[in-house]
Parts: structure tokens; C-alpha cells; sequence
């Protein structure tokens, strides 16, 4: 039996995507890159999710993956399958993948009626963003110059980078793709292309101007050793002349992370979160933060109130008179105990 479930697993991965579903995954996968202007990475990311549920229909249909097997019964069915060895955010993440599918094709008339709309997602416990204090992110900025070549090309550019993505909050994908024209010196800004191809306009700070100054005179040193060449428009290159791709500013910001703050989990996204959380603590509007961070939602910049909630009543157990009376009773109360 073992060996039929896996041969009818091999066979549904090998069939053709010639077949009616294997069509319209195809055309939604068209839909998203030039009409949605999704990102290369969300459109590979919802064929894989929308892919999984053709395969499972292919299996249940040997004859063929047809629409009319699009119903609420078997999504159901598949999402019970993939529970069993999918963790709830990989399920949600599929879920929308498919509700995203199920609109397309209501919408240009080959559902009649959309499948999706019952299922539920399941409930995700909503993590509040990690962040650093303010000492131990100016720990991190000040690591690369504060090395024994810390004059040197490379290192100007890795300061560069952790000011970008501190200091106007970058999303790691947005500098990797920063390009030289989209940086402003005289108006002090950055203008840059975010989720769903959104631009924004992002200032820039003193010690991001001043981390420009220092590496754009230089910047042609990371050409190619021995070709000379290196990629005009990209504003961070590596050594070979190539643009910094998203993978090798991860480990730039975890080297940073580990020599600055002790932090080798580091995480380009908590550069962001502290950006975030620095400027509400300084006083900034949440709009202005929004704004900033191009968030198309409110609720989304709404997560750093919280974290500063807690610093908050942190401050208060500690600080407040009041506090304090109450502390001491309680331990009166557990000594008499």
C-alpha cells in the first residue's frame, strides 16, 4: 500500500501542467507579476503554496486536475492533510495564498463562486518585534569603524548599510536593491521601493549623510580585481564589483550584531523594529512612523506601542512611589506568612 501511495504521489508531481487547474495556476502566477506587481520572491512563493493544493487534487484525480475540484470540501480536505506536518503560520500563509488564487479566478469568471471565503485561519500568537536599546544600537553602528581597518572601503560600506537600515529603517530587500539615483544628498532623503512596488520618501539622518560621504568617494575600490568592472547603478557592492545581495547583509548585520551588542542572532528586521521603537520613545507621531516605515496599515506600526507599554510599566515598578509601597507591602505579607 506504502508503495501505491508513492507512486501515485510521483506520478501527480510528474503530470503535466497542461491540465485545466495547471493552466489557471499558471495564468494567476502571470496575474501577480504583471498585474499585482508582486515581488519574483511572493510569486514563487504562492505557486509553491497554490502548487501543493494541485498536487493533492491531482492525487484524489487521476484523470485530471479540473475547476470544478475547487470546491470548500477539498480544501478542507488538504488543509487537514498539511496540518499534520505544517507548522499554523505555514498554514495561514497557505491559506492566503489560495484565497489570493480563488479571487482571481472569481473574478475573470472561472469560479462561480469563491471556495475559500469559509475557511479560517488558525489563530497565531502575534510575537511583539525584538529590538535593541539604544546603547547597545549605537554598539552595533559604531563596530564596523571601530575595527583596526575600520578606514578601509568594505568597512565604510557594511557602517553605510547598518545606518540605512537603522537609521531610516530599511527593509533589508529595499537596500539591497538601493540604487545611486534613488539617494538624494542635497534633499536628504532616500526615495525607495518597498512592498507591492510602493514608493516612498524616507529621510536621511546626519550620521547616514556622514556615512555617505565617507564611502561614495571610494566606492569604485570594490570593483572587480581584475576586470576593473563593477555595477554602476548599485549603491553596495562587494568586492567582486557586484551588488550586495539580501543573504550577504544578513551576515553582515549578525557579524555587526556579535562585535557590537553581543548579538550573533541579529537580525536585519530588529534594525527596523529599533528604528521603530526609538522613534516613538523620542516622541514621533505613529503616522510619521507609518509614513517612514511604509506600513500600508496602521495596526502594523500600532505592534510598538505595546513594546513601549511594557518599557513603560517597567519604568513604573521601578520608579514610581507608589510602586514601591505596594512592593514593600507584599513583602511584609510574605514574611508574616
Amino acid at each position: 500500500m506504502a508503495r501505491k501511495a508513492l507512486a501515485r504521489k510521483a506520478k501527480a508531481e510528474s503530470a503535466p501542467t497542461s491540465d485545466e487547474l495547471g493552466g489557471a495556476l499558471a495564468r494567476f502566477s502571470e496575474h501577480l507579476a504583471n498585474e499585482r506587481r508582486a515581488s519574483p520572491h511572493t510569486v514563487t512563493a504562492y505557486r509553491r503554496d497554490v502548487e501543493s493544493l494541485a498536487r493533492f487534487i491531482r492525487e484524489r484525480n487521476p484523470q485530471g486536475a479540473r475547476l470544478s475540484s475547487l470546491d470548500k470540501f477539498t480544501l478542507r480536505a488538504w488543509l487537514g492533510e498539511i496540518a499534520k506536518r505544517v507548522a499554523p503560520p505555514s498554514i495561514s500563509r497557505k491559506i492566503s495564498s489560495v484565497r489570493a488564487l480563488c479571487d482571481y479566478l472569481l473574478r475573470i469568471g472561472a469560479l462561480r463562486s469563491n471556495p475559500s471565503s469559509t475557511l479560517a485561519s488558525p489563530k497565531l500568537r502575534r510575537k511583539l518585534p525584538r529590538f535593541l536599546t539604544p546603547d547597545a544600537a549605537a554598539d552595533v553602528m559604531g563596530a564596523p569603524l571601530a575595527l583596526e581597518t575600520g578606514r578601509d572601503v568594505a568597512h565604510l560600506r557594511d557602517a553605510l548599510a547598518l545606518e540605512l537600515l537603522y537609521g531610516s529603517g530599511l527593509r533589508v530587500s529595499e537596500l539591497a536593491t538601493l540604487d545611486l539615483g534613488q539617494i538624494s544628498i542635497e534633499s536628504e532623503e532616500v526615495r525607495v521601493l518597498g512592498k507591492g512596488r510602493k514608493e516612498r520618501i524616507v529621510p536621511l539622518g546626519s550620521k547616514t549623510l556622514a556615512a555617505l560621504d565617507a564611502y561614495l568617494p571610494r566606492r569604485a575600490e570594490l570593483c572587480h580585481p581584475k576586470s576593473g568592472a563593477f555595477e554602476a547603478q548599485a549603491l553596495l557592492l562587494g568586492q567582486l564589483g557586484k551588488r550586495l545581495s539580501v543573504r550577504w547583509l544578513q551576515q553582515l548585520v549578525k557579524r555587526y550584531g556579535a562585535l557590537g551588542a553581543g548579538r550573533s542572532d541579529l537580525h536585519p528586521h530588529a534594525l527596523r523594529h529599533s528604528c521603530a521603537t526609538h522613534m516613538l520613545e523620542g516622541g514621533s507621531d505613529l503616522r510619521a512612523i507609518q509614513e517612514m516605515l511604509g506600513h500600508s496599515s496602521l495596526s502594523t506600526t500600532q505592534r510598538y506601542t505595546h513594546v513601549s507599554l511594557d518599557q513603560l510599566l517597567a519604568v513604573y515598578d521601578r520608579a514610581h512611589p507608589m510602586a514601591q509601597a505596594a512592593g514593600r507591602a507584599s513583602k511584609r505579607d510574605g514574611s508574616a506568612r
